[in-house]
Order: C-alpha cells, then structure tokens, then sequence
C-alpha cells in the first residue's frame, strides 16, 4: 500500500490533493470556515471514493493551522466508510453500519484498522463498537475534532462519529499510544467526590475543593490552572495503565475536565517527561516491530501541540517521528487508542 499526504497553507484544496491518483479512501483535515465547502468539493473531484473528516489542524513535517490537508490511501487497500449518528442520546442504534463496513473489508490477522473522527462523547462510542472490533481483530485509533462536525463520503453530520475501516492487502497494521507523563515523585493519592459524569466535573479532591486542592499542591494561582495542566495533567490507574486526565477549566471550587471522573475514583498528578526522548523510545518501538513502513497516520492532542509550540519543539518533533516515514495526522481534541478514549497522548497506526 502507499500514503499520500498533501497540504495547502491557504485552504485551496486542489493543491493539496495535486499528485493523488486512484485513491482507495481519502481522510479530510480542513478548517472550520471552510470545512462544508471541502467536504463537497472533494466528493467533486473525487467522485465515490470512501471519504472521512474532521475540523482540525493537520500536519506532516509541520503544522498546517488553518489550511487544509488530506491523506489517501493508495494500492493494496480495501476500505470501507460510513457514520454512527447520534452519539450523544443512542450510538448502539448504529452498530449495524460498523457490522457491514467490518464484511466489506473481510479483515485478516491483524490487517485491519478502523480510523474514527468523533464529535463528542467518545467514551460511550468506543464502549459501544469497541467488542465488535475485537471480535473481528479488528485495531483503532482516531480522536475528537473541532466545531461539532465530521464528514462521511461527502455529506457533514453533527452528533456523528464518521468512520474508516482499512484492510492493509500486503502487510500488518498495529496501533500505537504515546504517554510523555509519569506521577510526580511525591505520588499524590486524591480520592475524587462530589463528582458530576455528565460534565466531567469533580468537586472535591480527598475531601476539600478540588480547585484547591490542585492549587496548593503545585503552589499556584488560579489563573495558571488551565495552562499547567499542560505539564500536570491528573492520572487515574486503569489496571497497568495510566489514564491522563486534562483539565478544561475551573468551575467553582471544582474542576472540569476532559475525561470523565466517578466518585472514589483515585487521581494522581502527573509531570512531564524528556519527549523527545519518549519519542525516540516510540520509534525504537516502532522499528522493532516493522522492517518496511508504508504510511503513520496520528492524532496528537491539541495540549501536547501547544506545550510543544511554547517550547518552540513542534517541528523538531514532528520531524523526529518523520524518521518512520511518511508521518502525518491532525490535532485532535482527544484521542482514541483500541478501546481506550485518553488524552494529552499521541494515538497512531502504522501500516507495514
């Protein structure tokens, strides 16, 4: 199989598809003013071709922030596209569709991967489709966009998670999640109440204000919580794995998050590591598992892009992990790794 990878800083979308011929299924990365516009101008000029998108910022070896990108697949493919609505009120009513694009593709040992761009509520989408994908070996990784909109073969859907299932012909598929934090060295134990599911919230941490809780424990003012999370994020165990968990922003005494958090859940702060060193294990990881790679498709979380940008690192990592090969992905808002919704990681797959 082959990737493409094609972008245009000024969202003209026929210089970034210039070069892609006879692709099997094409994944748009546009921007939020002009994404109806690309959505129908792709189905244009790519008539019937399986097509996925999503709001986001894309990249390569750098970022494109306000253009427009797309990545194809070429050769040795067999992809299959198609969308669960309402993912807010009733997901399940739609797994029926993932059932047909899974036969279509007829995946192999370990050949297949689903690529799904979610407007909200991932939780409850990767429960509902995660069995299924693991009954038909099936791998997947993917994240949140921006503006509340995906697109499935040219038509926009809010409340949606559009999806790709791609059977590599001539090699494996693996999937892959990368964490640049670890618990603080003085291994906080906060014991979460007061906690509201629907919002994301937590009220209070080991009994006080959550707020601050977190405000205290880092020495800082209120007004630097939305940043630091970018270097202390909560961690919550989940069996060997730990669990990032982002903070939106203050909300009273408590704190929203992007990651939902339940009563007697146990947190952790996290700090951040040396990622380029993080990114040098992924990619000796990587190696070890292929001897040929054809493509790298990822999400990075929109909070790893703008720590990263602060310390003026982007493009320096970005060209790091180009080292595997036609690396290239969006900015998501949270990400998706097999079962696992998490964030402030970086998800992809690599196609052999």
């Amino acid at each position: 199989m082959k990737q493409f990878y094609g972008a245009s800083n000024t969202g003209v979308l026929s210089e970034a598809v210039k070069g892609l011929q006879a692709p099997k299924v094409i994944i748009l990365m546009s921007n939020p003013k002009q994404f109806e516009q690309h959505v129908a101008e792709l189905e244009r000029l790519f008539p019937g071709v399986p097509s996925i998108g999503v709001v986001d910022m894309c990249y390569d070896r750098r970022v494109t922030e306000e253009g427009v990108g797309v990545t194809a697949y070429t050769e040795g493919v067999e992809a299959s596209t198609d969308v669960i609505e309402k993912v807010s009120v009733m997901p399940a009513k739609y797994i029926g569709r993932v059932e047909k694009a899974i036969e279509k593709v007829n995946p192999g040992r370990n050949d297949t991967v689903c690529i799904d761009f979610c407007t909200g509520n991932d939780a409850c989408v990767l429960t509902t489709i995660s069995g299924l994908l693991t009954q038909k070996r099936v791998k997947l990784m993917g994240g949140t966009g921006d503006a509340g909109k995906v697109s499935c073969n040219g038509k926009v859907y809010q409340d949606a998670c559009a999806f790709a299932m791609i059977r590599n012909m001539n090699g494996k598929v693996e999937v892959y999640k990368e964490n640049i934090y670890r618990p603080m060295e003085a291994n906080y134990r906060l014991v979460a109440s007061k906690t509201d599911r629907s919002k994301y919230y937590i009220g209070e941490l080991n009994g006080r204000p959550a707020r601050d809780v977190y405000m205290n424990l880092l020495h800082i003012k209120e007004e630097d919580i939305a940043t630091q999370t970018f270097r202390n994020p909560f961690g919550k165990i989940n069996g060997t794995d730990m669990c990032i968990v982002s903070i939106k922003e203050v909300v009273g005494n408590g704190l929203a998050c992007f990651r939902q958090v339940n009563d007697s859940d146990v947190l952790t702060i996290l700090e951040i590591r040396d990622f380029m060193q993080i990114a040098d294990e992924t990619i000796a990881n990587i190696r070890r598992d292929f001897n040929k790679i054809s493509g790298v498709f990822a999400v990075n979380c929109l909070f790893r892009y703008l720590y990263f940008s602060q310390n003026h690192a982007m493009d320096d990592y970005l060209k790091k992990m180009n080292t595997l090969d036609n690396y290239c992905g969006f900015v998501g808002y949270g990400e998706h790794y097999n079962s696992q919704f998490v964030n402030q990681s970086m998800t992809c797959v690599v196609f052999e």
